[in-house]
C-alpha cells in the first residue's frame, strides 16, 4: 500500500484538478462522503444505513479539512444523525470549496456553532481559551467527535485556537474519528510536536500518509481506513 508525503498529496490534488479536470469541490465531496460511510460503520450501522438517534459533533477549521467536515456533516444529517458543527476558525476566513460546503449546511439548517470568538461567560481570559475552554464539556453530549480541525498541510507545533481545540477534543474523552490525519500529527514524520488529536479511527483520503508508518503514530491515528476520492491510485 502506497504512502504519500505532504508534497505528494499536493501534487495528487494538482494533477486531479489541472490535468484530469476534476473540480476541487468534487474531490471534497468524494472524500467527505467516503468518510461518512466509514463513520456510519464505526457507529455500528451498514454503509449508508440510518443513523437516527446518534449524535455527532464535527469540530472544523478554516481549510479544506474543515470543508471535508462540512460534507461529512451533510451526509450524516441526511442519514438521520443529530449533527452539530463547531467552527474553531472565523467563518469569514473560510473560502473556496470549504465555503461552498459551509453554505450548503447553513441552507440545510444544520446546527452550526461559531466558537472562534470569545464567550461572554469567559471574560478576561485569552481569546482562544475564552472561546474554547468550554468546548470539551459541550462535546461530551455527543456519541462521536469528528476531527476536521487541520489536515496534512500543518507543520510544526499547533498554536492558538487550533491547539486549544485539539486539547479540548482530547479532554472530552469521546470516541474520535479524524479526517485524513489527526490534527497536529506531522504528515511526513508522524511527529507529535505539541497537542495532537487521539483518534480511534482515521479516515485518510486517496492513500496512507508517510507519517503513519512512524512507530508512535498509531497511538494518535487508531485504525486507519483509506477512502477513495474518485481518481486513480498511482
Amino acid at each position: 500500500m502506497i504512502s504519500l508525503s505532504r508534497q505528494e498529496v499536493r501534487e495528487v490534488d494538482r494533477w486531479a484538478i489541472e490535468v484530469l479536470g476534476v473540480p476541487g469541490v468534487v474531490l471534497m465531496e468524494n472524500a467527505g462522503r467516503g468518510a461518512a460511510d466509514a463513520i456510519g460503520e464505526f457507529l455500528g450501522g451498514a454503509s449508508g444505513s440510518s443513523l437516527a438517534g446518534r449524535r455527532v459533533a464535527i469540530v472544523a477549521g478554516a481549510g479544506n479539512n474543515g470543508g471535508d467536515g462540512f460534507v461529512v456533516a451533510r451526509h450524516l444529517h441526511i442519514r438521520g444523525a443529530a449533527v452539530a458543527v463547531f467552527l474553531v476558525a472565523d467563518p469569514a476566513k473560510i473560502t473556496g470549496d470549504a465555503a461552498t460546503n459551509l453554505k450548503i449546511i447553513r441552507n440545510l439548517g444544520l446546527d452550526i456553532r461559531d466558537v472562534s470568538r470569545p464567550s461572554p461567560i469567559a471574560a478576561g481570559k485569552p481569546d482562544s481559551a475564552a472561546a474554547l475552554d468550554w468546548l470539551a464539556e459541550a462535546l461530551r453530549e455527543f456519541d462521536l467527535v469528528v476531527d476536521a480541525v487541520g489536515g496534512t498541510g500543518i507543520r510544526g507545533r499547533l498554536q492558538g485556537p487550533q491547539a486549544t481545540a485539539v486539547e479540548q477534543i482530547n479532554a472530552a474523552r469521546r470516541p474520535v474519528v479524524a479526517l485524513d490525519i489527526p490534527s497536529g500529527l506531522d504528515c511526513d514524520t508522524g511527529a507529535a510536536d505539541g497537542p495532537v488529536v487521539r483518534a480511534a479511527l482515521t479516515v485518510t483520503f486517496h492513500a496512507r500518509k508517510k507519517g503513519f508508518d512512524a512507530p508512535e503514530a498509531e497511538r494518535y491515528t487508531g485504525r486507519v481506513i483509506v477512502a477513495d476520492i474518485g481518481i486513480p491510485v498511482a
